[in-house]
Order: structure tokens, then C-alpha cells, then sequence
């Protein structure tokens, strides 16, 4: 689908950059892309709010490294100004981030603060390559905000959901782990989700989040401080423990072993059906023969459709499938994919997973 097909009116762009060449080198990038109007370009935060306060701006594309005023003070002086204008659609902000530390680190923060969505900007000598990859991921980045824009949230294009198949029984065994995918709009998610979730159950938790290999480390880093339970980023053959979350490592898949009656983790590089490396579809498969009928499986916010086929292998094993509904999703893709699959036992709102998985855990048979 284009971008045309997805909006009623063009998205209007606004470009924050420090930099006048990469606010020009930016403008040829999106250029290019139908139904999008790049309406102003402008050189740091205190400019851009000069902009917003004067002129309809559907998305802000923000570089988070900026003098006199950053990226992160922006995004919230803008959540601000949109708290303030209730009856006007609210602006939304796409992140541009260096690779380097301190970019990755920034990046976590405002995407836990609600940013929608990040581009890497260009590193090293990759010319044209590079230019082409960061065309391509900002295009569908774009798209998605634009489909949230006018329908309220971001839709998977697939068909009528139907009913999930009728599970043999009612979930009356005890969680021994609960695995989640997520992607667009996770980092926010996974703050609201995971410290609420980690003092009901002390089930141990694998977490496929799609983010580049710079960036995971400063995702568990910052879980770890706001959960009761450990968070560390999963490393190969690691026995799997009570009371810890693992996040998949950014650019690799996640999954579970289970040798001499003992399970531990697994990472390994292969390739996924999504394209997406973590991949949720290897972590569900991996997970139904371990845990199967123990087993309880989330699929939050994302865009596109990872996890669905791995589901498919969990509910044959048995497990307990959640979904977050379309309403709290940043991006209804993979769940909206899951649910239309028929492989959704429950769709709910990401504030009442942490209860409904307590009540499956503390109430067997709740379900």
C-alpha cells in the first residue's frame, strides 16, 4: 500500500536538526515519498515550538543531540503543548539518533517518554547504501504514523479477525514463563507493563523487543531500575531463573533450551519469515516444546506481523495467549495479525495484562 492509499490529506513534516546539511540531506530523503509535505526545517527546540505554536504539524522528525535545547526536552515541552491544545490532533515525534552511546542511551529515554518510533542517522562510509536503507525505514515509519493519524491507531491490513479456536481445557496449570513481542511503541509499553507484571509473578520473562544491538542494553538497563524482578540482556546458555526478565539482544534471536532436565537461553543469528532479528516467531517456537502448557504469551504494539506464526506452535503445545488491544497499541500490527489468525485467547488493554496474568497465575482456571 502507499502512502496515498493510507492518508486522506499529506503528512506534514516538520525537520529538526541542528545540522543545515543533514536538515537538507533529510529533505531529499522524504522528498521523494508520496503523501508526505515537508512544511518547515528548522535548527533546534526552541525554534521548532516557535513553529508549532504557529503552524499545523502532523509528525516532528527530532535529532535528540542538540544545543540550547535537546531532543528530550523537546519531545516533552512538545507533549506539553499537546496537553495543552486538546481539541487539535496531537503532534507526534519521529527520533533521529546517532549509533554511538550516548545517542543510544537519549534514544531509550524518549521512547519510554513516548516518542513514536527512531531512525538511525547515517555512520561510516556507506554512501548510497546507507541512504537507501534510511529511506526505506523512515517510508514505513512514516506510513504507519500517517495510518495512526487518520484512523487513531496503527492497523495490520489483514482480514476480519475470526474467534480463536476453543483450547482443550482452561489455563489451571502454573505459569512457568511468559514470553512477549513487541516492537514499535514498546519501550513506553514494556515501562508500564514490566514492573507491575514483575511483582505479581516471579515467573521468569523473555522479551523479543525489535531494537538494534546499541540500543537493548540501555532498555534493560533502565527496566532494571523501575522493576522489583532482575533484568539483564539474554546471553547465550544462560540457565534460565525465577524472578528475572531477559531481553533478547538487540539484532539477535532469543530461545530456550532445555538439556539434563535444566532450561537455559539460546541466541543465534538465524533468519525469521518476519524479517525481524529478535525474532518473536523463534522465541514461540522455541518455548512450546519447553514450557508448552506452561507457557503464557504476549504480543504488545508493533508493526507487521512477528510472533503469529510462532504462536501457532504455542497454542498447539497448549500455552495462554494474550494480545493488547487496538486502543492502548501505538501500532496494531502484530497483535492485530495475531488476533485475526484466530491465535488470541484474550485481547485486553496493556493496563489490565499484569492483572489478568496474576489472576491465571494466583486463580488457576480464571481464564
Amino acid at each position: 500500500m502507499t502512502m496515498e492509499a493510507c492518508v486522506t490529506s499529506p503528512l506534514r513534516l516538520l525537520i529538526v536538526d541542528d545540522s543545515r546539511i543533514f536538515r537538507e540531506a533529510f529533505r531529499e530523503i522524504v522528498a521523494p515519498l508520496p503523501g508526505v509535505e515537508v512544511v518547515g526545517s528548522v535548527w533546534n527546540g526552541v525554534k521548532a515550538l516557535e513553529y508549532l505554536r504557529a503552524n499545523p504539524v502532523d509528525l516532528v522528525t527530532l535529532d535528540l543531540q542538540m544545543p540550547q535545547m535537546d531532543g528530550l526536552e523537546t519531545l516533552r515541552a512538545i507533549q506539553r503543548l499537546n496537553g495543552s491544545r486538546p481539541d487539535d490532533p496531537p503532534v507526534g515525534v519521529l527520533l533521529v539518533s546517532a549509533y554511538s552511546r550516548q545517542g543510544a542511551e537519549v534514544t531509550i529515554k524518549a521512547l519510554e517518554a513516548g516518542a513514536f518510533d527512531f531512525v538511525c542517522k547515517p555512520s561510516g562510509p556507506h554512501g548510497v547504501t546507507d541512504i537507501d536503507r534510511i529511506r526505506r525505514s523512515v517510508s514505513e515509519k512514516l506510513r504507519a504514523y500517517a495510518s495512526q493519524r487518520d484512523v487513531g491507531t496503527v492497523s495490520a491490513q489483514v482480514p476480519a479477525p475470526i474467534a480463536a479456536p476453543p483450547i482443550a481445557h482452561r489455563f489451571d496449570r502454573e505459569i512457568e514463563g511468559i514470553f512477549i513481542a513487541v516492537s514499535t511503541g514498546g519501550p513506553q509499553a514494556l515501562t508500564f507493563l514490566l514492573p507491575e507484571l514483575s511483582r505479581v509473578t516471579r515467573a521468569p520473562i523473555f522479551v523479543a523487543q525489535h531494537l538494534p544491538a546499541e540500543f537493548t542494553p540501555f532498555l534493560a538497563k533502565s527496566l532494571d531500575a523501575k522493576c522489583p524482578a532482575r533484568v539483564v540482556v539474554a546471553s547465550d546458555d544462560e540457565p534460565v531463573e525465577a524472578g528475572t526478565i531477559y531481553i533478547a539482544p538487540g539484532g539477535r534471536n532469543l530461545l530456550l533450551r532445555k538439556r539434563q532436565g535444566m532450561i537455559r537461553t539460546g541466541i543465534n543469528d538465524l533468519p525469521s519469515e518476519s524479517g525481524c532479528r529478535p525474532s518473536a516467531d523463534i522465541l514461540f517456537r522455541s518455548a512450546a516444546p519447553v514450557l508448552g502448557q506452561n507457557a503464557v504469551a504476549c504480543v504488545l504494539t508493533g508493526m507487521g506481523h512477528d510472533g503469529t506464526e510462532g504462536l501457532r506452535a504455542l497454542r498447539r503445545a497448549g500455552a495462554y495467549v494474550l494480545a493488547q488491544d487496538e486502543e492502548s497499541s501505538v501500532v496494531w500490527g502484530m497483535p492485530g495479525s495475531a488476533v485475526a489468525a484466530g491465535l488470541v485467547d484474550r485481547v485486553v488493554p496493556i493496563s489490565e495484562i499484569a492483572e489478568v496474568i496474576s489472576a491465571l497465575a494466583h486463580h488457576p482456571g480464571a481464564s
